[in-house]
């Protein structure tokens, strides 16, 4: 071996070893930049092949000759006098061109399959599209659709994110992250919770409305262990770790039950449900609450119920007791009036209408009432004639109550006849 082929070979080692890339790889790449050269040549064969002894470092170019079927039916030695020259003007830019094409297939390969797994970078740059995190040997990014909000990302920053695609480019891999996805809640209780990196504790369901509030339906493998105190942690430790990284958004955590009923009621804590009725061919849900747990149970702008909606995979409709026992008794749709009662300056009470105005006794609202109630009896007089009914029963109805009117009169004219003359 001469001294400029150990050289070589010694170079070679030493880049394969620090760019992590076995020698075969790049004396492969360097015979077919070779044999490119070589094709250049104007008196070079048709078909040739490059050979690199590995312990030698000798290059050896072969030229070929093929038939129709591409079968080799004779080879001859034709390196050229001044290939050597050829081979080191080659060598350098081949393998820096192989080095970056590895490096970029390393990188790829190390994030291929991460898809759903978690990582943590440090900000970048940011902008009004995007932002980059730096993952160590490569960058991430964080679009806009994936980001929360209202959360801001300092420059130098580190930040969790979960990995939602990774793309291959010529330019290496480009990992696509999102702070917005549902996977990033059950990621972040796989690091703080053991028994679910165990499998002992196993997240079922989440529903998330990034920056604001996160459910999880947890279930336990192990009757010995309690799904949600795991998920909790002493005090609320765990489960506080997982808010802090999403910056202040509130997370629960419910038992998972095979029975909807039971879900949906965990699903809508911390309200508490009296009654759930199912409607399997709608797919509806009616969930019946306390008067002063209607609200709970909605949540703010409808959050808890949405929430529980995705969680459990029903249409949830939540009702109130009264509410239900409105429409039970067919009552519902009515108008009615909107005041209040309350106790006036002499200690009576009275009817104030919610639209203000002069407040109403006790004794006007009842005659009012007795006023409807006639109102009533008009409209059946009206309903009666609009069916045709007999004139002449019509008429000995009124007969019988006018004589039945004057017997009333005379009855109580009566007494003021038989005073004292």
């Amino acid at each position: 071996m001469s001294k400029t082929n150990f050289e070589f070979l010694d170079a070679l080692g030493q880049i394969a070893r620090d760019k992590g890339i076995s020698v075969e790889t790049l004396l492969d790449a360097l015979a077919n930049a070779l044999v490119a050269a070589y094709k250049r040549r104007p008196d070079a064969a048709e078909e040739a092949v490059v050979t690199i002894d590995p312990d030698s470092g000798e290059i050896r170019v072969y030229g070929q000759e093929l038939d129709e079927d591409g079968n080799v039916v004779r080879e001859w030695d034709d390196t050229p006098d001044d290939f050597g020259r050829i081979a080191a003007q080659t060598a350098k830019q081949v393998i820096l061109q192989r080095i970056r094409e590895v490096e970029r297939d390393l990188k790829y390969e190390e994030y291929a399959g991460r898809e759903g797994d978690i990582v943590t970078g440090i900000v970048q740059q940011t902008d009004n599209r995007y932002t980059l995190l730096d993952l160590g040997k490569v960058e991430a990014l964080l679009p806009q659709a994936e980001q929360v909000s209202y959360e801001r990302y300092e420059h130098g920053a580190r930040l969790k994110a979960y990995i939602v695609e990774v793309r291959k480019t010529t330019k290496g891999p480009q990992i696509v992250v999102s702070r917005s996805h549902p996977g990033l809640i059950k990621r972040l209780f796989e690091l703080e919770v053991p028994e679910i990196s165990s499998g002992a504790v196993e997240i079922k369901a989440a529903a998330r409305e990034p920056g604001h509030r996160t459910k999880i339906a947890v279930w336990s493998n192990d009757p010995n262990v309690d799904p949600v105190g795991a998920c909790v942690g002493a005090r609320g430790s765990r489960v506080r770790m997982v808010t802090n990284e999403l910056r202040g958004e509130r997370v629960d955590v419910v038992p998972y039950s095979d029975d909807p009923v039971e879900l949906i009621q965990a699903a809508l804590a911390p309200a508490r449900v009296r009654e759930v009725r199912l409607d399997d061919d709608s797919g509806t849900a009616t969930v019946i609450v306390s008067d002063y747990q209607l609200s709970l149970a909605i949540g703010k702008e409808g959050q808890n119920a949405r929430l529980a909606a995705r969680l459990t995979g029903w249409r949830i409709d939540i009702k109130s007791e009264t509410q239900l026992a409105e429409e039970e008794s067919g009552y519902a749709g009515e108008e009615w009036a909107e005041g209040e009662w309350v106790q006036n300056e002499a200690g009576e009470m009275v009817w104030q209408p919610a639209e203000g105005g002069s407040a109403v006794s006790a004794s006007e609202w009842a005659e009012g009432a007795d006023g409807a109630e006639d109102g009533s009896a008009v409209e059946a007089a009206s309903e009666l004639v609009a069916e045709d009914v007999d004139v002449a029963e019509v008429e000995a109805v009124e007969d019988a109550v006018a004589v039945e009117e004057a017997a009333e009169a005379s009855a109580a004219e009566a007494p003021a006849e038989e005073g004292p003359a």
